[in-house]
């Protein structure tokens, strides 16, 4: 005998509306506090619990919705979630209707597969979740004994949550218990700490267990810790200083060269922590040489700076050394790891217009927001106008959304194009609304065809396009991500309304990125760290800085030049490396200078300058340096030792600094280095041939490896061996010693590091 099917909506309410009337009579236990019930309850009735404001935070918190769970792409078993719960309709099939609703037994609702493998009672590849006596578990009962209810369109929503007690500085080795309550449109306030997730971002300095208390560690650092719940995100920056107090006093004789060095004062007396003392002349001069424009000063430009005696010596020589013109290939190179793409995909031509543009941009020090500008709205051809190869490399309106909102606003929203994102405020409905500024984004011409892509191509702006939500597959609007943009005219390229919007000074991310980048590539380390990752649960290490930063660079109307002069010319910037008692443990504040690794294309052309031997390039004429070089695929051993990006690689490319095994072996056995400092007519050889004595031959290798004079013990050991020397071989065996003098040189960290 067959019976008639019910729609599965009418079960739901039926038993629903069953469970409300036997709560009514008093027949229902009451299993929850007030406090922790959803925002809908009233004190003193049943509670009735929905799906998305009680059920999909449990899920969350336990981690079943998380990436190695069921929240990864194809789920676990056949059951799949939605990553972090960002989609609740989806989450509520995969429970409640998929697989024929064998997840929830609603006559039965204690044998549910959701609880018997959840608790361990059947196998389940998770493990045990949580036991019959836990609260989350009552919940889950409930909810199904009452009908596995959803919210509706009545029902209040989450409307942000809040952590307490208000942030403060920690002792070291002090505790602290967290509270986050959640607040819902209806005014309903609820305790939701238990159902957070809690990450810490420096957990040596402060760390947090999963229920939110604090344990602060000896070393003195700053910590911002996290609390995530059900799609929205709250932060708690706490400092742990150093016990030994410095008197105010101290800073206030701290030399003050421009606005930076106050404000990183200001950060450092927070944590009771003093700069190291000033860098000595001939590292200030190496140092400016190589952050301007990633070349060495010669020996002769050392000893001009050192017999210089003028009035406003630095400021001079800052302006000087950016007035060169290796200055544009420097920092073309480097937006190249952010913008070159892959040759064999785009097309040989096609990458060195992008390549050329690049550098005229930077010999015309083109301002930032204009740089931004033309990348943005590029039109035209692939063979005459560079700009619009990155149209061509990303021809999607995705593809191009994170390239640029991570170049130029910091965020990276790759997480956003598929689920809202795990540590910020942006989901699909952001992205997508962000895309469809580059939903017009036409092309004529033949398309990719690797490996060779040989074809021109025609970049503009279509008359109609459009981009869809995913999910909800409706078409979105332009929509800037915050803030307002104006409106688009008839007829115009929204890309041009994003430019206007992104540039706009009353949008004070722009600017914070560029400087933050800027700063970076000249400290060793940005103000916000990763340089491309600005958001809450990364904070700035210094955010009066960084603004006082953005401020100025407006100011001098995004002019990279200025900006770059304003880093050199502060006491900041011409710290020691080397630390003092109370800045040892520093890594974030700028108390001293950090060393970093010589770029690779940067250590290629300092063994040109050094041996006065160049290096060999496939496909390049002769004399070619390494950071003229517009493809990253011109073969060198040297360049990919020392960490250039793979060709292969989408930008933007990030640079590996760390040193390996395979570079240090690479500068101690590499034939082609050793040919090249033992070659007729290199340096060696001059050097040998010449009449000067050992001493001026010591200073003048010093002063071109090292840009320094040797000190008297160095030149006293040295001197010694060429005395030593057999007189019948002399000029061979001196050439010789000069030759082991210089590879000992290239192979020593002073060479290979920037102090």
């Amino acid at each position: 005998m067959r019976f008639p099917t019910l729609p599965w909506t009418c079960i739901q309410i039926a038993i629903a509306i069953f469970c409300m009337l036997l709560g009514s009579m008093g027949t229902m236990p009451r299993l929850l506090g007030a406090d922790n019930l959803s925002p809908n309850h009233v004190a003193g009735s049943s509670p009735i619990l929905k799906f998305e404001l009680d059920i999909q935070p449990i899920l969350t918190a336990r981690g079943c919705n998380s990436g190695p769970c069921h929240g990864k792409s194809r789920g676990q078993n056949g059951f799949a979630l939605s990553l972090l719960g960002f989609d609740a309709n989806m989450d509520f099939d995969a429970i409640v209707k998929n697989a024929r609703g064998r997840r929830i037994k609603i006559a039965s609702p204690t044998e549910s597969l959701l609880l018997t493998k959840a608790i361990g009672k059947l196998p389940h590849g998770g493990g045990v979740r949580f036991s019959e006596s836990d609260e989350d578990y009552l919940l889950l009962l409930r909810w199904i004994q009452q009908g596995s209810m959803r919210t509706n369109e009545t029902d209040p929503k989450l409307v942000s949550i809040e952590l307490t007690p208000k942030p403060y500085s920690l002792k070291a080795g002090q505790q602290e218990s967290l509270t986050v309550t959640a607040t819902y449109s209806d005014g309903h306030v609820r305790n939701v700490t238990n159902m957070c997730a809690f990450q810490s971002n420096e957990p040596a300095v402060v760390s947090v267990s999963a229920d939110g208390r604090l344990q602060a560690g000896m070393l003195p650092g700053e910590s911002t810790i996290m609390a995530r719940y059900m799609g929205k995100i709250a932060t708690w920056s706490t400092a742990v200083p150093r016990s030994e107090v410095v008197p105010s006093t101290q800073y206030d004789s701290l030399p003050r060269n421009n606005f930076i060095d106050g404000l990183v004062y200001d950060k450092l007396a927070t944590l009771n922590i003093l700069p190291s003392e000033p860098c000595n002349e001939t590292q200030f001069l190496r140092r400016l040489y190589l952050d301007a424009i990633g070349r060495f000063p010669s020996a002769t430009e050392v000893e001009s700076y050192l017999q210089d005696s003028q009035p406003n010596k630095k400021s001079r020589w800052i302006e000087a050394v950016l007035q060169r013109p290796e200055y544009a290939d420097f920092w073309a190179n480097k937006w190249a790891d952010l913008l070159r793409p892959n040759p064999y995909r785009v097309g040989i031509k096609t990458t060195y217009s992008l390549d050329a543009w690049l550098r005229d941009a930077f010999r015309k020090n083109l301002p930032h927001d204009e740089f931004t500008r033309r990348l943005v709205t590029a039109q035209g051809s692939t063979w005459r106008n560079g700009a619009v190869t990155i149209f061509r490399d990303r021809r999607e309106p995705a593809e191009i959304t994170t390239m640029v909102s991570q170049l130029f606003l910091g965020l990276r929203m790759e997480c956003a194009k598929c689920h809202q994102h795990p540590f910020e405020v942006y989901g699909q409905a952001d992205f997508y609304g962000m895309a469809a500024h580059f939903a017009k984004v036409g092309y004529k011409g033949v398309g990719l065809s690797p490996p060779i892509s040989g074809s021109e191509e025609i970049v503009f702006a279509r008359a109609d396009g459009e981009v869809r939500h995913p999910l909800t597959n409706q078409v979105l609007h332009p929509t800037p991500l915050f803030g307002q943009a104006r409106e688009t005219q008839p007829n115009e390229d929204p890309r041009a309304v994003l430019a206007d919007w992104m540039t706009n000074p009353s949008n004070p991310t722009f600017a914070q990125v560029a400087v933050n980048r800027l700063w970076a590539e000249v400290f060793g380390l940005g103000i916000v760290d990763p340089v491309d990752d600005f958001r809450a649960t990364n904070p700035a290490s210094n955010q009066p800085l960084l603004t006082a930063l953005a401020d100025h660079f407006r100011s001098v109307r995004y002019d990279n030049k200025k900006m770059l002069a304003t880093l050199f010319a502060s006491h900041a910037y011409q710290l020691s490396s080397r630390p003092n008692p109370t800045n040892e443990s520093d890594h974030r504040n700028f108390s001293r200078h950090y060393r970093k690794r010589l770029r690779a294309e940067v250590l290629s052309d300092a063994l040109t300058d050094i041996t006065l031997q160049g290096e060999d390039f496939d496909g390049m004429p002769a004399g070619f340096r390494a950071m003229e070089l517009w493809t990253f695929r011109a073969d060198s051993e040297l360049l990919d030792a020392f960490g250039r990006p793979d060709p292969n690689q989408d930008p933007p490319c990030e640079r590996a600094s760390s040193a390996t095994m395979t570079q240090a072996l690479h500068l101690m056995n590499a034939s082609k280095i050793q040919k090249r400092i033992s070659a007729d007519g290199s340096r060696s050889q001059i050097l040998a041939d010449s009449d000067l004595a050992p001493g001026p031959i010591i200073s003048q290798l010093y002063l071109t490896v090292f840009n320094r004079h040797p000190d008297a013990s160095e030149l006293e050991a040295l001197e010694s061996e060429f005395h030593s020397l057999p007189k019948e071989t002399l000029k061979a065996e001196r050439r010789k010693l000069i030759e082991d003098l210089l590879w000992s040189m290239v192979n020593s960290p002073e060479f290979l590091y920037l102090d």
